[in-house]
């Protein structure tokens, strides 16, 4: 055999050797692509059921947020209609504190006038009126002479204030 023949049974020996290489890679190849399918068909069908899901969900959440919204509507209504309740019971408790101080006030004022008797007008005149009267005595007559009203100023002392009454409504002095 000739040079030309061995070189021609290499090159077939080569040739065949790379249609077999070939082969097995286009196999593999071929096998790679089935799994390739498999998996884009298995994707896809995960992205029907993905997508039928979400469409139901975005209804679902749609449907409760209009509810979430009509309730909120609904609160921010209501509270409105109670924002003059809460400034009238501001309102009541100023009133009320000021009638307590007024109270206080009224209190310490009284106490500190009981036991002074004050004299009117009327009454001097009355006075005088006896007093003139009872210079004149008559001999015959029996004289009358009203008891006089002295207060007891002692017991309502108990009663008087001995502080200056708290600034403000609820201010609580324990002793």
């Amino acid at each position: 055999m000739g040079m030309g023949a061995i070189a021609g049974l290499i090159a077939a020996i080569a040739f065949a050797v790379l249609v077999i290489y070939l082969c097995l890679n286009l196999a593999k190849l071929m096998k790679i692509m089935d799994e390739l399918k498999t998996t884009v068909q298995r994707a896809n069908k995960t992205l029907d059921i993905v997508t039928k899901d979400v469409d139901n969900l975005s209804i679902e959440v749609e449907g409760l947020l209009n509810k979430a919204n009509g309730l909120v509507d609904d609160v921010n209504g209501k509270v409105a209609k109670t924002d003059p309740l809460f400034t009238a019971i501001g309102d009541l408790g100023i009133t009320v504190s000021d009638l307590n101080d007024s109270t206080r006030q009224m209190t310490v004022n009284l106490m500190k006038g009981v036991g002074k008797k004050k004299t009117s007008s009327f009454d001097k005149i009355v006075q005088t009126s006896l007093n003139r009267f009872k210079s004149r005595k008559k001999p015959n007559q029996t004289n009358y002479e009203p008891e006089s009203v002295d207060f007891e100023t002692s017991k309502l002392e108990a009663y008087r204030p001995t502080e200056t009454p708290a600034s403000a409504a609820g201010d609580i002095t324990i002793h």
